[in-house]
């Protein structure tokens, strides 16, 4: 849960960020927030979930 939580904080910021850069405008910025939002209720969340987690994972065992 600490993860998802984290991965929704980074990708919040890099929306402020790419919105008041001017390279996200408005209107496609409220579709795609919405988007996500009704994506989020569908029977595809759980399958979405785990692909960001097994990915987090994989990231998680690389070593440097």
């Amino acid at each position: 849960m600490a993860l998802s939580i984290s991965f929704v904080l980074l990708l919040g910021i890099v929306f402020v960020v790419l919105l008041r850069g001017g390279s996200l405008k408005a209107g496609p910025a409220i579709v795609s927030v919405l988007f996500g939002f009704f994506l989020a209720s569908t029977s595809l969340a759980p399958d979405i979930s785990r692909l960001v987690s097994g990915v987090a994972d994989t990231i998680g065992q690389i070593r440097f």
